[in-house]
């Protein structure tokens, strides 16, 4: 049982390497998508993931174009604070694609008005914030779906 963990065009090196680490705790892959905001050889990067940096199955992609071509028969649900359904709402699959967006605007339009029916986003329950932390969003959403399947 395990997922696979998207990041597109990640820009903050501590929310990877926490999320790395996330995903080497619950036996998930982590998708990597370029352009970076960083240098993969980042100290944030590498203290945020510590030391497990070395064991983690981490796929990376020269741009999105690549990383959908690539997949694009898998099972994938993206995630987005303007979504309309909640992330409970999705019947979590083992082996499922979690699709995440940059942390300064989240997915292009492209990418959500192509997959609007599988957009989902985490509620928030004050009108003061537009979103999560990225590394907290994607850990909610793994949780939730270990959750489901145990």
């Amino acid at each position: 049982m395990s997922f696979n963990i998207v990041l597109i065009e990640p820009e903050i090196p501590n929310n990877t390497g926490n999320i790395g680490r996330l995903a080497l705790a619950t036996g998930s892959t982590l998708h990597l998508v370029k352009p970076f905001g960083f240098e993969l050889t980042d100290k944030r990067l590498k203290r945020a993931g510590l030391d497990y940096w070395q064991h983690l199955n981490v796929i990376m992609y020269e741009n999105v174009d690549a990383f959908f071509k690539e997949h694009d028969d898998k099972k994938m649900i993206f995630f987005s604070a303007t979504a309309t359904k909640n992330h409970w709402e999705i019947d979590f699959e083992d082996n499922m694609f979690l699709v995440f967006g940059k942390e300064s605007v989240g997915l292009s339009k492209p990418i959500l008005e192509e997959n609007a029916d599988k957009a989902v986003k985490i509620p928030l329950y004050s009108e003061h914030i537009r979103s999560l932390n990225l590394a907290n969003a994607v850990a909610i959403s793994i949780y939730e779906g270990l959750r489901q399947l145990n």
